[in-house]
C-alpha cells in the first residue's frame, strides 16, 4: 500500500516560514519524482516544487527563492522549505508520487497525499 503523508501545515503571518514533510511509504520514490502542489480555493491545481531521484530540483516562478524542496532517503521524506510566506501562498499543499506523464514539476502523478492546509494572514 503505497502511502503519503504531509505535515506541517499552519497558520503564519506574512513573511513567516513554514517547514512541510511528505512522509512515504510503500513506494521507493528514488526511482522517479516526487512534487509538491497547492490548490488554493477557486483555482487550479499549481505545481509548486518538485525533485527526482539524480536530484534535478524544479521551481514555480511564483515561489523561486523563497522555497526549497529537499529530501532524506534516511527517512523516506521528502520537505517543503517555504519562507517569506505570502497570502497568495494560501492553499492546501499536496505531495505526489509516481509520475505517470508530462514533467516532474506539475506533472500527472499516480499517488496523492490528503494535504495540509497552509494559511497565511496579512
Amino acid at each position: 500500500l503505497v502511502q503519503l503523508v504531509e505535515s506541517g501545515g499552519g497558520s503564519v503571518q506574512a513573511g513567516g516560514t513554514l517547514r512541510l514533510s511528505c512522509a512515504v511509504s510503500g513506494y521507493n520514490y528514488r526511482r522517479n519524482c516526487i512534487g509538491w502542489f497547492r490548490q488554493a480555493p477557486g483555482k487550479e491545481r499549481e505545481g509548486v516544487a518538485a525533485i527526482n531521484s539524480v536530484v534535478l530540483i524544479s521551481y514555480a516562478d511564483s515561489v523561486k527563492g523563497r522555497f526549497t524542496i529537499s529530501q532524506d532517503n534516511a527517512k523516506n521524506t521528502v520537505y517543503l522549505q517555504m519562507t517569506s510566506l505570502k497570502p497568495e501562498d494560501t492553499a492546501m499543499y499536496y505531495c505526489a508520487a509516481d509520475l505517470v506523464g508530462g514533467r516532474c514539476l506539475g506533472g500527472n502523478y499516480n499517488y496523492w497525499g490528503q494535504g495540509t492546509q497552509v494559511t497565511v494572514s496579512s
